[in-house]
């Protein structure tokens, strides 16, 4: 077995009654950075959202207590002050709590307000960022974020406000930019992200990827463009996450799949490009860009 750990003089100390605000990655645990899988080894308790992989809550130590405190839009969830609260709480009972987050928790996983909620009552905690799901979701499905020739800017952004709050992205400016984009929680809304976009001046034949479930072995990518993005989704049934990538960077990963690795473990079917002839490869209509590659 390969040692993951580190020197103990290389590690911050997990003293109880604080909080440590941990990402997870994406989903496959070799995603994970070695700080949290420290974590995981010295927390008392968890409390870990819906993106977590059950892979990475394997890791836990025996004896820690798991807390579920998922958020998924359209679907009943604990609400934002009850997680916080709890972790107060928590931290108060001197436990060593680890938070843990989907991809990084300062990156559209609330990870801004639970720190501050936790300063405002005087709890100290650390941040341990993670890899986002974002760039990583798209890069494990061969689009990479930026390269020379296409874009010197890319653009991050959620299609989905929260709860009780009012979309404050304006759509067609973004796709007036002409920059790349990456699209956190945007399934349920993309028909009207797309709209906007394409008002704002996006070409509707510029490239889409869309990746559902990024680096586990549930993992979905469709191959689209803007202006069919939204049907082709519902054409693949793809569900929630799924990570968005619009763009000229999008249409690098049909160059790319004839000759990739997959990330994944041998066993995984999610990437077409390594597989042999037996693979299964779906196209949803021959005669127009959209492609299901399972």
């Amino acid at each position: 077995m390969i040692d993951t750990s580190l020197p103990g003089d290389m590690l911050p100390v997990f003293e109880p009654g604080d909080v440590w605000l941990v990402g997870a990655g994406p989903g496959d645990p070799g995603l994970l950075t070695l700080y949290a899988l420290d974590a995981l080894r010295q927390a008392d308790v968890v409390v870990y959202d819906a993106l977590v992989d059950e892979r990475v809550l394997t890791l836990v130590r025996s004896g820690a207590s798991l807390e579920y405190a998922g958020k998924r839009g359209g679907k009943p969830s604990a609400r934002q002050t009850d997680i916080t609260h709890r972790l107060i709480e928590l931290a108060h009972q001197r436990r060593r709590v680890l938070r843990l987050k989907g991809g990084d928790p300062f990156v559209f996983g609330r990870g801004g307000e639970e720190a501050l909620a936790l300063a405002a009552a005087g709890i100290r905690f650390r941040i341990v960022p993670g890899v986002t799901s974002g760039l990583a979701g798209l890069a494990s499905a061969l689009v990479p974020a930026t390269t020379r020739d296409t874009n010197h800017a890319v653009i991050l952004a959620t299609g989905h406000a929260g709860e009780g709050i009012e979309d404050s992205v304006d759509w067609p400016a973004l796709g007036r930019t002409g920059q790349p984009m990456i699209l956190y929680m945007a399934l349920k809304n993309l028909p009207d992200i797309a709209a906007g976009l394409i008002a704002g001046g996006l070409e509707p034949s510029s490239p889409v990827v869309m990746v559902m479930a990024a680096t586990t072995r549930h993992e979905r990518v469709v191959e689209s463009t803007i202006a069919r993005a939204a049907a082709d989704a519902e054409a693949a049934g793809l569900a929630a996450p799924v990570i968005i990538g619009v763009g000229a960077n999008a249409a690098i990963r049909a160059r790319l799949k004839a000759h990739a690795l997959s990330l994944s473990a041998p066993h995984s079917s999610h990437d077409a490009a390594t597989a042999g002839d037996d693979e299964p490869t779906l196209s949803l209509e021959a005669a127009r860009p959209g492609r299901l590659a399972l």
